[in-house]
Formats: C-alpha cells, structure tokens, sequence
C-alpha cells in the first residue's frame, strides 16, 4: 500500500497540492487525471520520493518495490537494452553487477567464493533465473524484437527506447507502479499487449494517460486532481465523466433553486419588514435566508473547449482521387504508388506504423508538397483546412501579430475584434488572455489557436495530423465530438482509440503501398487483425 498523509506543494505562488491525503490499495489500477497543469506528473514525483513536498509525507509498507516510468530517453544510452530492463529490479541487477566483478577477479578467495555463496542465494529469490527471459518476453510483447536486445540504447530509434523504458519499468514484479504517459508513441500492438499486462497485474498501478479508451480498459479507480485536492473514484474513466457531470448539474440546479429561494425571501422582508403587524413574519424571513447556502460551486481548473467545424459551402459528390502517388523525402520513398478515391461521405482514419508516410499523404493531401509522381485531383467544391503534426512556422515572431487577436485576425475576413474574440473565447482565449504574444505559447495553446483557425475558415474537408497532442482529456474530448458532429469529410492520424471509433467510418492503413481500405469500426478492424 502507498498513501499520503497531508501532502501540500507549492511553487513559488502557486498551489499545486493542499493537505492531500489518499490511499492506493494492492489489486487495483488508479487512473490519475487533471487539467493541464494540474500537477499530475509532479504528483507521481512526489510519490517516487524525487520531489519533496511542503508539509506532510508519503507512506510505503515495509519491504514494498516501487517502479517509476523514466522519461529519460538518453539516461541508458551507454548501456545494453536487456541490461536496461533489469535495471528496473535495482537489487537484482546490483547482484548480477557484483556477481560479475567477483567471477572476474584473477584472486579469487575464499572470502570472494561465500560472497558469491550469498549472493547466489539472494539472486535465486529475487527470480534471478527466470530475469532475462522475462525482461525478453516483455520487450518482445511491446514491438522490440529479439536481434535488439544486445544493442547500447543509443543505437536505437526513440520509438523503440520509449518501449525499453516501458519494459524497464514493468519488470521485476514491483509492488507499486507509477507510469507517467505509458501510452505515448506505442503503437497499437504495444498498446493493446500493455492493457492486457496491467488488466492482470495484481498489485498497485498508478498512471497518467490521456488515451481515454485505456483509461477504461485498465483502472479500477479514477484519483481526480481538482481544486488543489486529490480524490478517488471507483470505477473506469467514463463512469466517472457521467459522475462528474450529473453531480455538477445536480449542484448547479441547487444552487439556482436556492437563489431562487434566497431573493423570495429578501423580497418578503424588504416589503414587510417596517410593518408592524408582518414584523414577526419577516422575522421569521430573516432567519430561513441566514440558513440558506447561496455560495457558488467551487470553481474546477477543468475547462471544456467547444471545437465545431461548421462548412461555409456544402460539399459536391467530387471530392479527391490520387492516382498512383508517390513521394520520397530525405532519400526514402515514404509513398509509392497510392491511388484511392475519397467519397463526400467519408471520415477517414489513417493507420500503420510509419508515422512518416501517414504524414507526408496529409501534406500532399493539403498541397504543402508536390508528389514526385502520380496526380491529386480535387472536387471544384471542396475548401480545404489543414492541422499540422509540426506548426511552428504559424507561431514565428513577427512584427505585425504582437497579440492573438492580431494572430486570428489574419486568417479571417471579417476583421472585426469582438469576432475574432468569439472564436478565442471557444478555445479558452478569454479576455486579456486574446493578449498573449503568440511566440510564447505552450504547446496545448498552440493546438487550440490551430483549432480556432480551421473553424475560423468554414472549410467542409479537414485534414488533421496528431489533433489531440499536448491537449488534456477535456479538450481532447472536445475536438473528437467536433470531428464526429462535423458534417464534411474528415481524414485524420492519431493513436487515440476512442476518437478513431467514434469519428472514422473508414480505415486506410498505409506504410508505403495501401496496405489495407476498409469501410468499418476500428473495434472490428482490431478484431479482425486478431482473428488474422
């Protein structure tokens, strides 16, 4: 078991935690969730023990094993990928790391032959004989195949060392699990092999994820990070999004009814109250309202977007056709021969492992690039708007666009401020935060100012490359019912399942040639991947 007694974090003048005390139990999987900057990763630092708090301290069980999710990618660089992994059990690789040092020592004693006595001992019940075939068998279900395993981890992509870090943190059998993000860059095989690990995992699981459908695989639990507090909920992710929504509305209509209540009864005693024969009576008025509670419900660090793609012009029957694309970058053919018609009706998903190829059909699809060969011929009544996976070049300093409202105004026809401020408002841009220079945005922020853009234009094909990176579970929420509600054609690249459910009615897969078209659920698609 791990728990916090009155945990509280200050940075500077801002409160991230505040007299927190929780306690996560064996067998079961919390998912931690909050708003952007809500703390969560900090939280699990603090857990680990790498951040100290103000005031108040985590509690560990005796003798209990914590692993924590490294986001390090370059801390092993030095070191062989199966090493990394058993690193995860530092006292058994502490063991394996002597047990070396001893046999290699040309004095051999026989003071060194009982240490190695010892050592054997300890090795043989920390599971030491079965260590590296596990450490194996876990980097082989996660996509990293065998002939890697001897390599430094330098020598690998940042994919494949995300998944190492990953295996790394899941070895041993630990006790406790903090797993920051485990989801971020795993392919779907990875994926779906981590739900299925965690789903039987029987000890404590703590986890940050803003992959919603894993959320509601894995976690028993939901540990909500709101208003400087911790508090935990049973159930998966989506039990406790209807919770939380029915209970802020359950709030929200008490507080009306007590207002309500609150100026009947002002109204009373304002009337009555130099009457002397109604005096009592609105007496009696004066101590009802003393007992009435009119405050207002606190007010969540949670907001909610509100992404709509509205169409400005109805679109025709003619929408695109690539006939026998191709298109090489930096000296790789990333695209060869791809043909495929996209009908008015379609929302597509875009799937395969190469993030390169998926990218580069959405540039050529958005006239960023030319095709080296083959020809992209689009309908005369299709308008275009495009969500890159890198927009950097939207957000260079200039001269001319000092604030956001300057930024927005440039894309739009209709110059008028208080318009342009709508479309901010949307995005969580309100008042003197339309001020804001827009060289200095986070990331997230960056994202929402793209999203205000696209709606801005009206187009009725949207193009989105990566649309829910650097958002929290709200806004990604927000953006995955604006595509699913958008009455146009989507074409869309991400690793969010529950967007690609709810949005796609057709899945491309595509790593090089157009592997796979088909019109279906992506929970079908998965399964028939399964059966195959």
């Amino acid at each position: 078991m791990i728990s916090t007694s009155n945990i509280s974090l200050r940075y500077g003048a801002k409160k991230l935690f505040e007299d927190v005390n929780v306690k996560f139990t064996p067998g079961n999987c919390y998912g931690l969730i909050g708003a952007n900057g809500a703390g969560k990763s900090t939280f699990l630092k603090v857990l680990a023990k790498e951040v100290e708090p103000n005031t108040g301290e985590v509690q560990i069980g005796i003798d209990l094993r914590l692993s924590f999710l490294k986001q390090n990618h370059f801390a092993y660089d030095e070191f062989e990928v199966l090493k990394t992994v058993l690193m995860g059990n530092p006292r058994l690789y502490q063991i394996v790391e002597e047990q070396d040092a001893l046999y290699a020592k040309p004095d051999f004693s026989e003071k060194d032959g009982e240490r190695a006595s010892q050592l054997e001992t300890e090795f043989g019940e920390l599971g030491g004989w079965d260590a590296e075939s596990e450490a194996g068998a876990m980097l082989e279900g996660l996509g990293v195949s065998t002939k890697t395993h001897g390599k430094l981890m330098k020598e690998l992509d940042p994919a494949e060392k995300v998944k190492v870090l990953l295996a790394q943190a899941l070895f041993g059998r630990p006790d406790i699990r903090l797993l920051d993000e485990p989801t971020n860059h795993l392919d779907i095989e990875a994926v779906r092999w981590l739900e299925n690990f965690l789903f039987e995992f029987q000890n404590t699981v703590i986890v940050v994820s803003h992959d919603r459908y894993f959320l509601n695989k894995v976690c028993t639990h939901i540990a909500d990070v709101d208003f400087s507090k911790i508090k935990i909920y049973t159930g998966n992710y989506d039990f406790w999004r209807q919770s939380s929504e029915l209970n802020q509305r359950l709030m929200s209509e008490q507080n009306r009814k007590n207002t309500e209540k609150a100026e009947e009864l002002k109204a009373f005693i304002r009337r009555f109250s130099a009457n002397a024969s109604k005096s009592r009576q609105a007496s009696s008025r004066q101590k009802q309202l003393e007992k009435i509670d009119v405050s207002d419900m606190p007010v969540s660090s949670r907001k909610s977007p509100y992404v709509g793609f509205d169409p400005k012009r109805e679109i025709g029957n003619d929408v695109v056709t690539l006939d026998k694309v191709s298109k090489t970058i930096d000296g790789v053919q990333v695209l060869k021969n791809i043909s495929l018609t996209i009908k008015k009706t379609d929302k597509i998903a875009l799937l395969g492992p190469n993030e390169i190829a998926k990218t580069a059909l959405l540039d050529l699809l958005a006239g960023e690039i030319e095709p080296d060969s083959g020809t992209i011929t689009w309908g005369l009544t299709t308008t275009r708007s495009y969500f890159p996976a890198d927009n950097s070049k939207y957000f260079v300093e200039r001269e001319d666009c000092q604030t956001l409202v300057d930024w927005l105004r440039q894309y739009s026809e209709n110059k008028d401020e208080s318009y342009i401020r709508g479309f901010l408002g949307k995005m969580l841009f309100s008042r003197d935060e339309g001020l804001k220079k827009p060289n200095v945005l986070s990331g997230g922020e960056k994202v929402r100012c793209m999203l205000a853009k696209m709606m801005l234009a009206g187009p009725n094909v949207i193009l989105l490359d990566g649309p829910t990176a650097h958002l929290d579970l709200e806004s990604i929420s927000a953006v995955n019912e604006g595509v699913a509600r958008f009455k146009g054609v989507a074409v869309f690249a991400t690793h969010d399942h529950e967007f690609i459910q709810t949005s796609a009615n057709r899945l491309i897969e595509i790593d090089g040639t157009l592997i796979d078209d088909q019109e279906m659920s992506y929970d079908d698609y998965l399964e028939r991947r399964r059966l195959h």
